[in-house]
């Protein structure tokens, strides 16, 4: 019906007609799917949830005389260094290192990038390896996002194309990656916004590709590579969409351009830091399959309830609960009532949408082509291997 090209010429003259996929579903519920292929030349998509496999590269600039840094701490939280002289990588579920007798405090990586991203000044304590040509042994300073060189997100491991919904069988409470969990079944969490997600709109990964434009923090940001993780084999409905968690994508932006608003710090008790992450990408209406995927519902997608009481990597199930049952607040396990909570916001993940909307409509945003698939065939190894000492 219309190429990427043909798209980019009509927004680039902000002549583009843009839905959300809300909006897209529900008019595909007024006047079906061929009649909404020929109008709308771009779908948007977000989400707004936890990504805890994110983190940031940063370069600091050399000082005088030259530090190779080789142990550095950002705010009190460890940053990687092993790498070149002056770069860091910054992991938003690392924790602050605390000293002996000192009170834990909630924070780690996730947060020191929202600081950044905000403009706040960051703390630097780095320990050098004397050489040569790097005879300075240490060093401390203070950082903004302006006063160092490169600042952008590097995520191994984003938007999941489905998850787990957590419980917790036990008799004590659990703190897990999906929060307290409740024991004898008090409480139910998911973490995906369902249909509003970007990949279960592109159940079989046809229009995101290796260098696909996104909305990322609130800046641009693009598809680096397949995800950590990465399992697009995962057992699916007829519709295509995947019953557990399956495929993930690889990010990465320039986190001077984010919006402190999408990039924020977060810490799960007795679990650690992490990072709340609002991520859109568009989808181009490139035929009528396109709105078909994009029309499904709550209804149509489901996960699986799994039980955190159990302390395997494989973990028994409670069976498949659909988002539409989530989304109500209620869902049965064993003939109980049990209350559900979403991890993810669904408010912010709509604004995400909206926004990115809104900046394709401007002409500010166009549309890329991918420059190579994301992998469909990749299998999950799990590490059954290990020796005893």
């Amino acid at each position: 019906m219309r190429t990427i090209a043909e798209i980019n010429e009509k927004i680039n003259s902000q002549t583009a007609v843009v839905l959300t996929v809300e909006e897209l579903k529900a008019r595909v519920l007024e006047v079906g799917v061929s009649k909404v292929a020929q109008e709308v030349d771009v779908v948007t998509t977000g989400t707004f949830e936890p990504m805890e496999s994110t983190g940031a590269i940063l370069n600091l600039g050399h000082t005088d005389p030259p530090i190779k840094i080789r142990r550095c701490w950002l705010d009190g939280v460890p940053a990687y260094s092993g790498f070149g002289a002056v770069d860091l990588y910054l992991g938003a579920s690392c924790a602050v290192d605390v000293m002996d007798g000192e009170e834990v405090r909630e924070r780690g990586g996730g947060h020191v990038i929202e600081d950044l991203i905000a403009g706040k000044p960051i703390h630097v304590r780095a320990q050098g390896q004397v050489t040569d040509c790097y005879p300075r042994a240490s060093f401390e300073t203070t950082i903004t996002r302006d006063t160092i060189n490169q600042f952008y997100l590097f995520n191994p491991r984003n938007l999941y194309q489905n998850f787990i919904v957590g419980v917790n069988g036990g008799d004590r409470l659990l703190h897990t990656y999906l929060g307290p969990l409740q024991p004898r079944l008090g409480n139910a969490v998911y973490s995906n916004p369902g249909a509003i997600s970007p990949l279960f709109n592109d159940p079989t990964l046809q229009l995101v590709g290796i260098g696909t434009r996104i909305f990322l923090g609130g800046g641009i940001g693009y598809v680096a590579w397949e995800g950590t993780q990465h399992f697009p084999l995962q057992k699916r409905l007829a519709n295509q969409t995947p019953i557990g968690p399956s495929a993930t994508l690889a990010l990465i932006g320039d986190a001077k351009q984010m919006d402190a608003r999408w990039v924020r710090g977060c810490y799960f008790k007795s679990y650690g830091p992490s990072l709340m992450l609002g991520v859109g990408v568009p989808l181009p209406v490139l035929n009528e399959e396109v709105v078909e995927h994009c029309a499904v519902q709550d209804q149509d997608l489901v996960a699986p309830i799994v039980d955190f009481a159990i302390p395997r990597r494989v973990r028994p199930t409670f069976g498949l609960v659909s988002y539409a049952q989530l989304k109500s607040g209620r869902i049965t396990i064993e003939g109980k009532t049990v209350r559900v909570a979403p991890l993810a916001s669904v408010f912010l993940s709509r604004q995400v949408a909206i926004e990115l909307k809104q900046w394709i409509e401007a002409g500010t945003f166009t549309l890329t082509e991918p420059v190579a698939p994301i992998p469909k065939e990749r299998s999950f190894l799990p590490q059954d291997r290990w020796m005893d000492f």
